[in-house]
């Protein structure tokens, strides 16, 4: 089998613009979760923008995108790079402010949507119509490969909150069946829509004052905007030019529960498998596992039958944490960020605290401050809505 290591992150969050500057709010125990009220038509949620206005998806994408390969150390055009970015809302945002607009104004109006954009905190901008194939949900994934010249493969995953383990599966599979040497691929989320606030409200599913993950006082989830992209290679490629490492990627676990659209099976069937699998082709047993990176939305059902399903495969001794009381949950882009996380925490040997957690509901080993141990290898467990179950095994590199 051929051999998957990540050779450049790019990243931005509401922690911060950079994998740097995110990694460090993060240790030193900051949540980017304050209150906002960016559509007046709606009261105030607790958010982790970026910035003081929702962020774009196009410069979001190109700003991690370009991160990626400057810490690669490559430079475009880069024709036989596979590309694979989802995104669970993709432009979504422009299109309920295309509506918007069309609405008050009975016409197109504003500025085109190929104008440039300055910073990550630009407002949505209005596309006239002609632009809408544009913002197609897949479009994205094309903007990526047009940005870096890449003329293979391009996929545009979209899994809900499990889209960015399932980029970063489905790029590790083409290299490993030899379609690709490299893939750049990751997620992007620019979440934060009217729409996107209404339905969660109405499912109650949002939180009022933060997010605080596993915790007794738990609300429901926070909202945060960001993404993470990763530059995938084989390991002869990165070996032939020399490239740092940030770690391999020894497998994934892909299953679906077949049930309700909003509630995980009550006993976790589904994602358990999803672990065995992952654990299998990463020839390894969950006592190999060190740490746990937790899908940890801090709502009750998630956090509960995530919790049962850790208890139930492996012992008390694997530290667990989940980072979205400090980022937020980006949605489709949440795997992405926790799987930057967690390849940092490996070169680091550093455990990130569970921001939020204050009194724990469950008998797991949380980590609550940060904890400097020996990891080796890590999990990284993402549940989206619909039943889908993603998980991704990483290991140190020496």
């Amino acid at each position: 089998m051929i051999q998957v290591v990540i050779t450049g992150i790019g990243l931005i969050s509401a922690l911060g613009e950079s994998l740097e500057e995110s990694w460090h709010n993060l240790i030193a125990g900051h949540s980017a979760i304050k209150l906002h009220q960016p559509f007046p038509q709606l009261k105030p949620y607790p958010l982790a923008m970026i910035g003081a206005q929702p962020a774009g998806l196009k410069i979001l994408t190109q700003l991690v995108v370009s991160s990626a390969l400057k810490d690669a150390g490559l430079v475009p055009p880069l024709p036989d790079c596979g590309v694979v970015i989802g995104s669970s809302r993709s432009y979504q945002g422009l299109w309920e402010e295309m509506v918007r607009n069309m609405g008050v104004h009975g016409e197109e109006t504003n500025e085109a949507y190929n104008s440039s954009y300055p910073t990550p905190h630009t407002p949505y901008p209005t596309p006239f119509l002609h632009h809408w194939l544009e913002t197609l949900p897949h479009m994205n994934a094309i903007a990526a490969a047009r940005q870096i010249g890449a003329c293979g493969v391009v996929l545009a995953p979209m899994a809900a909150c499990s889209t960015g383990i399932w980029a970063i599966a489905q790029a590790a599979h083409l290299i490993q069946t030899g379609q690709c040497q490299r893939v750049i691929a990751g997620a992007v989320e620019a979440p934060i829509t009217p729409l996107t606030l209404t339905g969660f409200q109405q499912m109650g599913a949002l939180a009022t004052t933060g997010a605080y993950p596993f915790d007794v006082h738990r609300e429901g989830l926070v909202l945060g905007e960001g993404g993470a992209v990763f530059v995938l290679e084989s390991l002869e490629l990165a070996k032939q030019r020399q490239a740092k490492i940030y770690g391999q990627i020894l497998g994934f676990g892909l299953t679906n529960d077949a049930g309700y659209v909003v509630a995980p099976d009550s006993e976790g069937k589904s994602a358990i498998a999803a672990i065995k699998q992952c654990l299998r082709r990463s020839q390894l047993t969950p006592n190999d596992i060190d740490y746990i990176h937790a899908h940890g939305t801090a709502t009750q059902l998630n956090d509960r039958i995530e919790s049962l399903i850790i208890q139930q495969l492996f012992s008390l001794n694997v530290a667990v944490s989940s980072t979205k009381g400090s980022t937020g949950h980006t949605l489709g882009a949440s795997g992405a960020l926790g799987t930057a996380f967690s390849l940092v925490a490996l070169n680091k040997q550093i455990s990130p605290p569970c921001i939020g957690l204050k009194e724990p509901e469950f008998d797991l080993n949380f980590v609550r401050e940060i904890r400097e141990t020996v990891i080796r290898h890590v999990l990284c467990l993402s549940f989206g809505f619909g039943g889908q179950n993603t998980v991704l095994a990483l290991k140190t590199w020496v």
